[in-house]
């Protein structure tokens, strides 16, 4: 698919800096680079070159030319490395954006042609937005995978058994009215199976893989006064949450970002849990309440340890128990003070050992639609082998509830039906890429 517009941005960030790259992508991009400089370096390789606004000299740069169906977009790509200043800059974008047939590139456009020109699939597209976004280790990580194609690779496993699976039952089919000497169903039994087994782990390890993506969210939660603010603004090295000897000063939910251990970590101080008579105070105690219900754990800061389940919350395996203000303190185990900082080091060693270990097993199922693309995929797979065990077996529902499932797997590689989410997909995207 051949665009016949050809399009040019920053690609880089805005600003002054030590070196800034745009990029032209198209038919007339090697046009650009001669009216530019004059000459068209070899490519894939880096030729320094004055380039020109016809008689004035604007920048000595760095240009670099891709040929189509080599380059990222597919197309013809050239890319000018300039000296970073923001005049050098718009001079550059100026004189490409007076030059005919091309025009600046929309956001994410680069990608989606790309994408259009089978440079990319639907998932790699999304973990290059993911590897953009990264703030952690462990999102770099997992994002680079699934732009590196480990997703795409695994459906199109998944989907090679299924099309062997629906190929042994369309023999079938086809020779219904002859004797066919050898019984498919055991086979496609064990490859449904197969591939019934792998959705399964993908989706035991969905909301690990989600967590990475968005982040884990931690509930400091304790009486009021218990000293969660004051260890939140330890925590964070500011002053973050009002602090004060005044018990119910919290109210809202106050929320720091942390980077523990290349994982994403938001520490939420909510409102300290007691009985109120202020309309104002309980509907704070509500909120966190149920914040801390629904976060991924919970750390509880109290005088004793048994405070820990009067808080109307369950305590889970993987929450924490923590002695609070453990300098004025007597009391055993494991003490934190945000006055002193005391116990802070080893409090977020222990949350970040209880998170490590539930992303052992995440899956690359890093967005929404990736999962409910596989448990569609995986309710006809399950429907089919029901009918493989079925005394009197309709092989061609069975074939039916096949030709779904890999429709599906489909979807999720973006081979058919995804224009409904492109434009959400690109629209985090910045302009250059």
């Amino acid at each position: 698919m051949e665009n016949v517009e050809t399009i040019f941005a920053l690609a880089s960030a805005r600003g002054r800096a030590g070196v800034a790259v745009i990029r032209v992508s198209g038919l007339q991009a090697f046009s650009a680079v001669l009216t530019l400089a004059k000459a068209l370096p070899e490519p894939r390789k880096t030729s320094l070159r004055m380039l020109w606004d016809g008689a004035d000299p604007l920048d000595q740069a760095l240009v670099i030319t891709f040929e189509k169906g080599a380059s990222f977009t597919g197309e013809d790509v050239a890319e000018f490395h300039l000296h970073g200043g923001v005049a050098v800059v718009q001079s550059v974008l100026r004189v490409l954006g007076g030059m005919a047939g091309l025009r600046m590139a929309e956001a994410g456009e680069f990608t989606r042609r790309a994408l259009e020109n089978d440079r990319l699939d639907l998932p790699q597209v999304e973990g290059l937005a993911d590897l953009i976004d990264a703030e952690t280790e462990a999102q770099r990580k997992q994002a680079l995978k699934v732009m590196r194609g480990a997703l795409s690779e695994k459906c199109d496993m998944w989907r090679r058994k299924l099309v062997r699976a629906m190929a042994l039952l369309e023999a079938v089919i086809d020779f219904a009215d002859e004797d066919v000497p050898t019984d498919v169903r055991p086979e496609v039994s064990d490859l449904l199976n197969d591939v019934v087994s792998d959705f399964a782990r993908e989706l035991d390890g969905r909301r690990a893989a989600e967590r990475i993506r968005d982040g884990f969210e931690v509930a400091l939660v304790g009486k009021p006064n218990a000293g969660k603010s004051t260890l939140l603004n330890a925590i964070a090295g500011r002053n973050v949450a009002i602090t004060s000897e005044i018990a119910g000063t919290t109210r809202d939910v106050i929320e720091v970002r942390l980077d523990l251990g290349g994982l994403p970590v938001t520490l939420l101080d909510l409102a300290g849990i007691r009985e109120s008579a202020d309309a104002i105070e309980k509907l704070g105690v509500n909120l966190a309440v149920s914040r801390a219900a629904a976060a991924d754990m919970r750390v509880f800061l109290v005088e004793q340890a048994d405070e820990a389940s009067g808080f109307g919350l369950d305590v889970q395996s993987d929450d924490i128990i923590a002695m609070a203000k453990a300098d004025i303190s007597d009391q055993k185990g494991l003490g934190v003070s945000g006055k002193t900082g005391m116990g802070i080091e080893a409090l977020l060693k222990k949350i970040t050992e209880k998170i490590s270990g539930r992303v052992a097993g995440s899956s690359l199922l890093i967005r929404q639609r990736h999962m409910e693309a596989i448990v569609i995929a995986k309710e006809n797979m399950d429907s089919a082998l029901v009918g493989l065990e079925s005394e009197v077996a309709i092989v061609e529902l069975i074939a039916a509830d096949l030709r779904f499932a890999i429709l599906a797997l489909d979807e999720l590689i973006g081979r058919i039906d995804v224009e409904h989410v492109l434009g959400e997909v690109f629209a985090g995207f910045c302009i250059g890429k």
